[in-house]
C-alpha cells in the first residue's frame, strides 16, 4: 500500500521504503548476473557475445528514464500535494510515452542488429553471430524490458516499494529456473546457449509485466476511488503532464544514454586487447553492481521521500532525510570496497572458472574500481536529492562531463600501462564525480538556491 513519507520517523520511513527498492534494483541487475554466471560456464566467447549485445538493452534504459524518472518524481510530488487527479494523469502520460518508445527502439535494434554489433570490431565471426542473435531476441521483447521499470517507478513514487519487490522477485526466480533449462538443455529441452539466455530474460520480464497488470486491476476493483493507475493507454494523451515528464526525465535520459555510449567507446578500446578483457569488464561490472544498485536503491527512496516532502513543503524534513541517506550510502560503499579489494578473487571465481588469465585480470579490475566505491555511492545518493527536487539537470551535467573524460584518459593510460589504464580511468573519474556533486550541494544550500518551491512545483 502507499506510504505517506511526509510524517513519522524519518530513518524508519527511509529504511522501510529503500530496502525493497534496493532489493528490486538487485533483482533487476541479477537477470544479467544470472545470465553471466551460466554463460560463463560456456566460455569467454559466449560472455563476450552476450556482454557486447547487452550494451543495447542498457542503452534502452536512456529512453526508459524519460518516463521512469519523470513519473517517479511527479507522482511523489503530487502525492505530497494530495492531488490524486494529477497523480493519475502523470501515470497515464508515463505509460503512453514508455510504450511508444519501446516499440520504436525494439524495431530499431532488430532491424539494425548487424551494424550495431559491427561497431565493436569484435573480429571473431562466431562471437559476432552470437551477439547478433542475442540482440535480435532481446529487441523483439523490448516492450517488457521498457514497461517493468516504469511500473516499478510509479509504485515507488506512491510510496509502495514492497509490491515491485515482490513482483520482481517472482520474475527473478523464474529466470533462475529457466536459464539453465534453456541454456544447457536441462529437462529434455534443446541446449540453446546464448539464445536460451535471451529467451529466459524476455519470458521473465513478460511474467513481471503480467503480474503488475494483474495487481493493478485487482487494486482498482477493490478501491475505485484510489485507482491511480489507468491501463487504458489508448485514452487521450494528457499533453501537459507529458511535457512535464519529458522536461524532468530528459536530462537523466541524456545522462544515461551518453553514459552507455561512453561505455561502448570504452568497450571498443577494450576489444582491441582481445576477448579476455571484454569478459573481465562485463563480469566485473556485474559484480560492482552490488554497490551501484544498493546506492541506486537509496537514491530512489530518497527521491521519493524528497518529492513527497517537497510537495508538502517540509524542507527541514528533507534535510534530515538527506543526511540519513548519505550515511547509509557511506556504509554501503565501505562494504563494497572491502568486498572488491579484499575478496575479489573469491567473488570473481564465481563467474569465471578454469580460465586463469581471465581470473587474474578480473582480480585487478575489482581492486582498481574497488577504491572508488564510497564516492560512487555518494554521487548516486546525492543525485536522488536533486532528482526529488526536480533539478535533474544538475547531477546529469556532472555525470556527463566527468564520465566523458574516461574516453581520452582510457586511451592515453592504456597506451602507457596497458588494460589497467582503462580501469583506472573509470575509478578516478568516479572519485571526482562523488566529490564534485557533494560540493555543488553544499554551495547551493549555503547560497539558498537548493530549494525553490514556487519555481519547481509545476
Amino acid at each position: 500500500m502507499e506510504l505517506d513519507l511526509t510524517t513519522g520517523n524519518i530513518l524508519s520511513k527511509l529504511i522501510k521504503l529503500s530496502l525493497p527498492i534496493m532489493g528490486t534494483a538487485f533483482i533487476q541487475t541479477a537477470y544479467n548476473m544470472i545470465d553471466m554466471m551460466w554463460i560463463g560456464r560456456l566460455g569467454s566467447d559466449e560472455v563476450a557475445a552476450v556482454g557486447t549485445a547487452s550494451f543495447f538493452p542498457w542503452l534502452a534504459m536512456a529512453f526508459v528514464m524519460i518516463s521512469k524518472i519523470g513519473a517517479e518524481i511527479k507522482v511523489a510530488q503530487s502525492m505530497g500535494e494530495k492531488d490524486f487527479d494529477k497523480v493519475s494523469k502523470f501515470v497515464t502520460a508515463a505509460l503512453q510515452i514508455n510504450v511508444v518508445l519501446a516499440i520504436i527502439y525494439g524495431l530499431f535494434v532488430v532491424m539494425f542488429n548487424r551494424p550495431l554489433i559491427g561497431f565493436f570490431n569484435l573480429g571473431d565471426e562466431n562471437i559476432i553471430n552470437m551477439a547478433q542473435t542475442y540482440l535480435t531476441i532481446i529487441g523483439a521483447g523490448m516492450l517488457f524490458i521498457f514497461i517493468t521499470p516504469v511500473f516499478t517507478a510509479i509504485f515507488n513514487g506512491l510510496g509502495d516499494s514492497k509490491t515491485p519487490f515482490a513482483i520482481n522477485t517472482i520474475g527473478l526466480v523464474f529466470n533462475i529456473v529457466l536459464d539453465p533449462i534453456l541454456i544447457f538443455g536441462w529437462l529434455g529441452m534443446p541446449a540453446l546457449g546464448v539464445v536460451g539466455a535471451a529467451l529466459a530474460t524476455i519470458f521473465s520480464q513478460a511474467l513481471v509485466a503480467i503480474c503488475f497488470v494483474i495487481i493493478i486491476i485487482i487494486r482498482n476493483k477493490r478501491n475505485p476511488e484510489a485507482a491511480f493507475f489507468s491501463l487504458n493507454i489508448l485514452t487521450k494523451p494528457p499533453m501537459e503532464q507529458m511535457q512535464i515528464i519529458c522536461q524532468i526525465g530528459l536530462p537523466v535520459a541524456l545522462q544515461s544514454g551518453l553514459f552507455t555510449i561512453f561505455s561502448m567507446v570504452l568497450g571498443r578500446i577494450i576489444a582491441a586487447w582481445g576477448a579476455v578483457p571484454i569478459a573481465v569488464q562485463k563480469v566485473g561490472s556485474q559484480i560492482e553492481a552490488v554497490s551501484w544498485m544498493s546506492a541506486s536503491g537509496i537514491s530512489t527512496a530518497l527521491g521519493a521521500f524528497v518529492g513527497q516532502n517537497y510537495g508538502a513543503g517540509k524542507l527541514d524534513r528533507i534535510e534530515k532525510g538527506f543526511k540519513c541517506s548519505v550515511l547509509i550510502a557511506i556504509v554501503v560503499g565501505t562494504f563494497a570496497t572491502i568486498l572488491l579489494v579484499v575478496f575479489g578473487s573469491q567473488v570473481f571465481s564465481v563467474f569465471i572458472q578454469n580460465e586463469p588469465e581471465t581470473l587474474l585480470q578480473g582480480i585487478d579490475y575489482l581492486k582498481i574500481v574497488g577504491y572508488s566505491q564510497i564516492f560512487m555511492c555518494i554521487e548516486i545518493t546525492v543525485s536522488g536529492l536533486f532528482n526529488g527536487l526536480g533539478k535533474t539537470y544538475i547531477p546529469s551535467f556532472i555525470t556527463i562531463i566527468f564520465t566523458g573524460m574516461r574516453m581520452p584518459l582510457a586511451y592515453f593510460w592504456a597506451n602507457i600501462i596497458g588494460i589497467d589504464g582503462v580501469w583506472w580511468s573509470i575509478s578516478l573519474t568516479t572519485v571526482v564525480k562523488g566529490i564534485i556533486i557533494l560540493l555543488v550541494y553544499y554551495i547551493m544550500k549555503n547560497r539558498n538556491k537548493l530549494y525553490s518551491l514556487k519555481e519547481e512545483l509545476v
